[in-house]
């Protein structure tokens, strides 16, 4: 596995930053989150005067070997469909990027589809998706260091476009599976507790997507390791966005995390490396059901609750233009001083 070096961001600026905060022109606290928000992106860029540069999103794509034991209520051709839809801008969060000004780039991680050409489309195909985690590991070994190595350089990449800023969303059939086992691992929940819907399965089949991952996670007892818990029931797109959170924190970017399966590849980074968090901002509350108690997990607060259960990243481009006002706040704000405005006593 790779070593990310990530710096704990200097703290000596927090006693100006939040002097600055506290003297605009209102209540100590009244602007609630921006002001957390404020305050961690100008810890994150050191400096009492936050920008965001060029700010990115991008979506990985893979598709999971479980998707075809009957996890999923769609079957495993949507991914690449849905690729092609990104291509086409016709999905969600070409929509939401388009009106926020957000860069918007897609990742084949490992479709099981030969997309040719595309100068729109990142090809960092691992495999044609993973193998069946119920059957054996999803990859090898060899796969999964490949799937952190690609992520940290698209990460690194994007750095070197000058972004600041980063979110991280993803489409994969099968792909809630994947992050529910890594969801139960890593917070130490038995797998019911970490199952949710998904894309809309029915009693019967929730019924039976627990009882699959019972039994793959029976198959996968022995595992202990991060880097064998990603080999074990891993998506190449986890992987991928895991080495790419990981490279992008260590370049000291603002890292936005998306939802349940983007939150798990979180959960993946922080393991390995837990510097992460101090660069993360959680975008939404997922209405898959383990995606709060992942969040309760890591101790954070989401921005928004909207009952969004999509991916794709849109919850992280339906934030940015808080993140944008939290910035902007910081930088335009009168104080009380500049505004000629009584403070209280």
């Amino acid at each position: 596995m790779i070593e990310f070096n990530i710096p704990n961001p200097n703290t000596n600026l927090t006693s100006e930053i939040d002097h600055k905060i506290d003297f605009k022109t209102k209540p100590i606290g009244a602007l609630g989150q921006l002001e957390r928000i404020a305050k961690q992106v100008c810890q994150i860029q050191q400096t009492l005067s936050p920008e965001l540069k060029k700010p990115s999103i991008v979506v990985f794509a893979g598709d999971h070997g479980l998707a075809k034991e009957g996890v999923s209520a769609y079957p495993q051709e949507v991914t690449h469909q849905m690729v092609l839809n990104f291509l086409a801008g016709g999905a969600a969060i070409n929509i939401f990027s388009q009106q926020h000004g957000i860069d918007l780039k897609i990742v084949d991680a490992g479709v099981n589809f030969e997309f040719g050409e595309n100068p729109n489309l990142i090809n960092a195909k691992i495999g044609n998706g993973t193998k069946s985690a119920l059957q054996e590991s999803a990859m090898t070994e060899e796969e999964l260091r490949q799937a952190i190595k690609k992520g940290a350089e698209i990460a690194n990449e994007i750095h070197g476009q000058e972004s600041n800023i980063i979110g991280f969303g993803e489409m994969g059939i099968g792909n809630t599976s994947a992050a529910s086992l890594i969801m139960s691992h890593i917070c130490k929940l038995p797998i019911e507790e970490c199952v949710g819907r998904g894309t809309g399965i029915d009693d019967a089949g929730y019924q039976k997507k627990i009882e699959i991952l019972q039994r793959v996670q029976q198959k996968h007892s022995s595992v202990s390791s991060i880097s064998e818990l990603l080999q074990a029931v891993g998506g190449f797109e986890i992987a991928m966005m895991t080495g790419a959170m990981l490279q992008a924190a260590a370049n000291q970017m603002i890292v936005l995390v998306d939802g349940f399966i983007a939150t798990s590849a979180f959960l993946c980074a922080e393991s390995l490396n837990p510097n992460i968090i101090d660069y993360a901002i959680f975008c939404h509350q997922s209405d898959e059901s383990g995606h709060k108690q992942m969040l309760d997990h890591l101790n954070v607060e989401p921005i928004l609750q909207m009952h969004l259960r999509l991916g794709e990243g849109t919850g992280c481009a339906l934030a940015m233009p808080l993140i944008q006002s939290s910035v902007d706040f910081m930088n335009k704000m009168a104080s009380f001083e500049s505004a000629g405005v009584s403070n209280k006593d």
